[in-house]
């Protein structure tokens, strides 16, 4: 059963205005709860499932964490941890190897993706700087978008030196759904368009995954087949 005032003292906390704290769930505290969904990259309706509680309270949601790939598993679960709410929660998660950061003060997508590969592989070759998201083009090999892949972005310009990584969640006809890290300050799932690609990259001890998944653009899985 759900706390209604609870989450709606939260909702105010974090700066989504719920209306009253009286435990009615009304139209000010749905819309309150799909502010704050769109904010960490959730499906923007006024469902309070498992991974919003899971954002909202910084809980584990009792749920299955099973795609084939283990180190999306280990990204997806740490979903709506924040960089300020949660620095030490963040910072106990990371991998040694980049455990040091601020991710207040430092970008921590490569951060992010590193640890998720370390914490499937603890002897896992990593780039040799990977807070740098553009270093990610070396890793493994290259191969086409799908689920678990590491996907590497340009940012600010193609011919810079600013990116941004994160592993394939799904797409849309312009954007892929990136699950990452440094995502509106938490870990999320964020539409990056198609035109930033820099690459896709795959780790070479582990068979692809070779699915593609299609949703629309508010992050609603697209079926071919509905019985």
């Amino acid at each position: 059963m759900t706390d209604w005032r609870a989450v709606q003292r939260r909702l105010r906390d974090l700066g989504f205005n719920p209306g009253p704290i009286d435990g009615v769930r009304g139209p000010k505290t749905d819309a309150a709860i799909v502010r704050f969904k769109q904010s960490i990259g959730l499906r923007a309706r006024p469902y309070l499932g498992p991974l919003t509680k899971q954002a909202l309270f910084d809980v584990q949601p009792e749920r299955n964490l099973d795609t084939g790939l283990p180190w999306l598993d280990a990204a997806r679960s740490v979903m709506g941890l924040h960089e300020a709410r949660n620095t030490s929660q963040l910072r106990s998660w990371f991998d040694k190897s980049v455990s040091w950061i601020d991710p207040r003060d430092v970008p921590w997508c490569g951060a992010f993706v590193a640890t998720a590969y370390r914490l499937w592989d603890v002897t896992i070759g990593l780039p040799s700087n990977p807070l740098g998201a553009r270093n990610w083009m070396s890793f493994g090999y290259a191969v086409d978008p799908q689920l678990g892949a590491c996907l590497v972005f340009w940012r600010g310009s193609k011919s810079g030196w600013k990116g941004h990584v994160g592993f394939y969640w799904g797409e849309d006809d312009t954007h892929y759904h990136v699950l990452g890290g440094n995502q509106k300050n938490r870990v999320s799932v964020t539409r990056v368009s198609k035109s930033r690609r820099l690459g896709a990259r795959w780790p070479v001890n582990h068979a692809v995954s070779g699915k593609r998944i299609r949703l629309s653009p508010d992050g609603t899985a697209i079926t071919t087949n509905e019985a």
